[in-house]
């Protein structure tokens, strides 16, 4: 290179006059190249040398640029640049104070973004970058140079975690720019709705009834799971997930799970797809009369307990119901889950089967032998048997045969003549008592006893110690049109007839009351039909004073029964609060 003028003129001396031409016309583009850089513009350069702390750059100008080295750093601090390498590199000025031109590479790498960003904002093409951080109102993106993201831009819904996207490197679209202000407005939705048209028509074009498609879970609902199969969502429908029980279907599937659906039903006009899981596979109903027939014992697990039973799954797709009736030969089932719980494997029988209805109906206890059916043959009608009396009730006692058998002792049968009103007047719970057998229902599983044969005879005891012509004193329990009923003896009942009565006149429930006491004599004693007749006729009433000695009595007695009564009623309560489960249903 000639760098002074001397030179020159040594140069001249040495040469021809075509040199001289060559080396003038050389001057001459040398001097026009410098002309041509500019302050503010970018130009190409070449790496001369990389030190510690700068880098030196030939732009093809009298004096080389120093860089300082950490513009070719990347975020780890390594340097990206070797000698030879070529860069372009913005010029900030031709020459400083000590001759050198200033060069910036990182300014001339923005001013190349800003460039590549206002063009892809006029052309509307599609930008890459990545989530840097979440700010008010949205998200701050690396495009080269800081953009910034509107929440409500960054995806086709409203996000509601819009953390969930930092860090991901996604594209966008330049919906607005200011460069003066460093200004950039992205749009995620933008991008997102293009390929959802473009994945929505790829999709209507597969879409048809019958159809195998590949789809992610987009939503979950208690109804059934959201199933987007690219552009077009569809519904599966909790009763298409199984051919078995489903309770929820987050059970089977989860939100980003990529499942592969049969499309049941597809509505052009609406878009609406209806899609199914369980077609895939084969409906188990169709061979269920085959695996599992009338009357084979299979085994099964306990799936859901309701009031009236409990389904039992026999296998996929496949429950049977085992009815409360059908789980205890002997005991009255209120609540099944007293005997069974969700979980439990159990053996049963197939008792009847409906293919159209898809019903299977089961039972526990023929995998039992019937207590019932042996209970002839050891306690035929007439036998007498020992027993605890388990429960009372209003109607009666159930008193224990066998371990697995209770009968009812009716409270008619407690007493040959006196009124029970309950039977805690003749027996307590836990009280051992005889019984005779006097009916057997195997189909009904009833049993009735009678114990009044092993308790004092009233009306034996009133033959014993009364005679026709003996004079009585009782209470009236009874007033009708034709006469008294008066109480006797310890409940029996006598009847004085109206023709057997003096009064004056008007009907008999003008002159008594149930209550009253009175004096009758003895007309007759009918033992086979073991009735009483009374008359009242000539016979003195009781007097004031012996008829308070007869309420003070009745009093005591009546006060001793209702005391009875409280107590079975209080033990009965203070029990474990569940029915009997040996009384009948």
């Amino acid at each position: 290179m000639v760098s002074t003028e001397k030179e020159r003129l040594d140069l001249e001396e040495g040469t021809t006059r075509e040199d001289q031409q060559a080396y003038d016309q050389f001057v001459a583009l040398y001097d026009e190249s410098l002309r041509n850089l500019t302050e503010g513009e970018i130009v190409r350069g070449k790496v001369m040398h990389v030190g510690e702390t700068s880098v030196i750059v030939d732009v093809g100008y009298k004096s080389e640029g120093l860089i300082p080295l950490e513009e070719f750093e990347d975020v780890e601090g390594r340097v990206t640049i070797q000698e030879g390498d070529e860069v372009e590199v913005l010029l900030e000025k031709t020459e400083d104070v000590e001759g050198h031109i200033l060069l910036s590479y990182s300014k001339a790498e923005r001013m190349r973004i800003w460039t590549d960003v206002e063009q892809s904002f006029k052309e509307g093409r599609v930008l890459k970058g990545r989530v840097i951080d979440r700010i008010k109102g949205g998200l701050t993106v690396d495009v080269g140079v800081r953009a910034f993201l509107p929440g409500s831009l960054a995806d086709i819904k409203p996000l509601k975690n819009l953390e969930a996207l930092k860090g991901k490197e996604l594209e966008f679209k330049v919906i607005s720019l200011d460069r003066r202000r460093n200004n950039i407005v992205l749009s995620r939705k933008a991008v997102l709705e293009k390929e959802y048209e473009q994945k929505k028509a790829e999709t209507l074009e597969k879409l048809q009834d019958g159809v195998v498609m590949k789809g992610v879970v987009k939503n979950i609902t208690d109804y059934g799971a959201f199933i987007d199969l690219g552009g077009i969502d569809g519904l599966l429908h909790i009763t298409d997930i199984s051919w078995g029980r489903v309770n929820h279907p987050s059970e089977h599937f989860a939100i980003g799970d990529e499942v592969e659906v049969v499309v049941l039903k597809f509505d052009r006009e609406t878009e609406r797809v209806s899609l199914g899981y369980k077609q895939k596979g084969e409906d188990p109903w169709v061979l269920v009369d085959k695996k599992f027939p009338v009357g084979s014992r299979v085994q099964g697990k306990v799936v859901s307990l309701v009031d009236y039973g409990a389904f039992v799954e026999l296998e996929e797709g496949v429950e049977g119901l085992v009815h409360v009736s059908e789980m205890s030969w002997t005991k009255k089932v209120v609540n099944p889950s007293k005997l069974l719980t969700v979980g439990q494997e159990i053996e049963a029988i197939v008792t009847e089967l409906d293919l159209q209805q898809r019903r299977i109906s089961l039972s526990l206890r023929q995998t039992e032998r019937n207590p019932w059916e042996d209970l002839t043959h050891h306690f035929p009608v007439g036998s007498i048997i020992e027993g605890k009396v388990r429960n009372l009730t209003e109607f009666g006692a159930f008193v224990e045969i066998t371990e697995e058998i209770d009968g009812l002792v009716h409270v008619s049968d407690m007493s040959w003549t006196k009124r029970i009103k309950h039977p805690s007047e003749v027996l307590k719970k836990g009280d051992t008592v005889r019984a005779r057998i006097t009916n057997i229902d195997v189909e009904n599983q009833r049993v009735s006893l009678s114990i009044k044969e092993f308790l004092p005879n009233e009306w034996q005891d009133f033959v014993e110690n009364n005679r026709v012509g003996d004079v009585i004193t009782g209470r009236v329990v009874n007033v009708t049109d034709f006469g008294l009923f008066i109480d006797v003896y310890d409940g029996l009942e006598g009847l004085a007839h109206i023709s057997e009565i003096d009064f004056g006149g008007g009907k008999l429930s003008d002159h008594f009351r149930s209550g009253d006491w009175v004096r009758a004599r003895i007309l007759r004693i009918e033992d086979d039909d073991r009735k009483v007749g009374l008359t009242l006729r000539g016979v003195t009433p009781p007097s004031e004073a012996e008829i308070a000695e007869l309420e003070a009595a009745a009093r005591q007695s009546a006060a001793a029964a209702e005391a009875a009564v409280a107590a079975a009623e209080a033990a009965e309560a203070s029990g474990d609060g569940e029915p009997d489960e040996h009384a009948p249903a």
